[in-house]
């Protein structure tokens, strides 16, 4: 109890901003429900909407609440539930869940391949119809066409997400790093060099997971190749995956790695973990979506994580005769509706994506939304700067561990984590991948 209040008193000012916000909107929920007469006393729900997400921040967890108290107390006929999965193990058991009796109404998604596999196994409902009654209006086409295939829209835009560095920059200037120098990839290996020579760790890493690592091959590789490139091999184009900018992408890879830029045992260690490292402080960077802001806080020992004055969020490097160094990389994220779900899951997908909670969302610096105008709302420096990012970038590419497809995704985090390790050529890696995406 005590460590539980200490922690409160030692509060950070964002947290003070969301607790003030959520208290607030909290209140307001309460009142609108007993003005309905509803309270607590409400008759059973008629129907339930059960929501599958990803694991998240207590914060976001507390946003949602919010908006599903709301929903709740206009709509007593509903009962929505939330549900949440580790991000590894949701990849894995979402399949099986889709296929069971216990599949979700609404479902957490990345988009892309793997939206177009679930799509065509015949688990998600075309909410078309439903977007073309203005709904859709509200976000940009780039958002909407991430979860469209084959002129049909299948999910709706919940936050755009970009990957980054993490900096500490406490610890990057006590070995004479400066910040600009992380713009090019030359530069990042000569910090990395500069951290390891005054005893500080570069950077830490959730291997073990994968996906954290195939943030450093998908990265390099649009880079090199860029969207277009990226197309290309989808198409099969000339040598599809095994082009040179993939190879490519490879080397840059084991050239970092050559000079021992992670923690010790990284292959062993989770996505949770690294973040929790980086808010502790023992390394000077975190490869890592703009999504681990708050996160990372919540995951280090004193629950205040690095200090935001110490805190900066640094674009990938751009690589030098790169086909993509403008581009951005990361994800466009959202939620599908599964096949035989109710209109009222359709209705409280469309209250949850509206434009004002997603103007809540931005205000309360959770993600970085996507809805025309809600940008207006972003307070945190770091969602500006995200922000920035992607209205500078020529195209945003979707993690290619999603946008490939599960199997082709899953081949992708496999091969980044062995060319980390060394037991892989950048040529094997390569084609391992084409070879993925040719029996995908």
């Amino acid at each position: 109890m005590y460590a539980q209040n200490n922690k409160r008193l030692a509060m950070p000012a964002f947290e003070k901003q969301i607790t003030k916000r959520l208290w607030a909107k909290s209140c307001l929920v309460a009142a609108v429900a007993l003005a309905s007469g509803l309270g607590s006393f409400a008759a059973a729900a008629d129907t339930t909407v059960k929501l599958l997400r990803v694991e998240i921040s207590d914060a976001e967890k507390q946003y949602y609440d919010n908006i599903v108290a709301e929903y709740e107390a206009n709509n007593p006929g509903v009962d929505v539930v939330f549900e949440y999965i580790a991000n590894e193990a949701y990849k894995t058991r979402l399949p099986t869940l889709l296929q069971s009796d216990q599949r979700p109404d609404i479902f957490y998604s990345w988009g892309g391949e793997g939206l177009r596999d679930q799509v065509e196994a015949g688990f998600v409902r075309d909410i078309t119809a439903e977007m073309q009654d203005g709904w859709q209006d509200i976000y940009p086409a780039s958002a909407v066409s991430a979860f469209t295939l084959n002129d049909q829209v299948y999910g709706a835009p919940l936050y755009a997400t970009v990957v980054g560095l993490w900096v500490n920059t406490a610890l990057t200037e006590q070995a004479g790093v400066e910040l600009e120098s992380l713009n090019t990839w030359d530069g990042l290996k000569e910090a990395v060099t500069a951290l390891r020579a005054n005893d500080i760790t570069p950077m830490v890493v959730g291997g073990k997971d994968g996906w954290p690592i195939h943030f450093y091959w998908g990265s390099l590789a649009t880079r090199m190749a860029g969207g277009e490139g990226i197309d290309a091999a989808k198409q099969g184009e000339s040598s599809g995956f095994e082009e040179d900018a993939f190879v490519r992408a490879g080397e840059l890879l084991q050239s970092l790695v050559a000079l021992d830029p992670f923690q010790s045992g990284f292959m062993a260690t989770t996505y949770e973990r690294a973040s929790a490292m980086f808010g502790d402080g023992e390394a000077a960077m975190h490869l890592m979506g703009d999504w681990d802001y708050i996160p990372s806080k919540e995951r280090s020992a004193t629950g205040e994580g690095v200090p935001d004055e110490n805190l900066e969020f640094v674009p990938f490097p751009s690589v030098e005769g790169g086909a993509g160094n403008d581009n951005s990389f990361g994800g466009m994220n959202g939620f599908a509706v599964t096949k035989d779900a109710s209109d009222e899951a359709v209705d409280f997908l469309k209250f949850l994506l509206n434009e004002e909670n997603q103007r809540e969302a931005a205000r309360l610096g959770i993600f970085v939304t996507v809805a025309h105008g809600s940008e207006e709302e972003l307070q945190t420096p770091y969602a500006k700067k995200v922000a920035s990012i992607l209205s500078e970038s020529s195209h945003h590419q979707v993690f290619l561990d999603q946008a490939l497809g599960t199997s082709v995704g899953a081949t992708i985090n496999d091969i980044s984590g062995d060319l980390a390790l060394g037991v892989i050529t950048p040529e094997d890696a390569a084609a391992q991948v084409e070879e993925a995406w040719q029996f995908r």
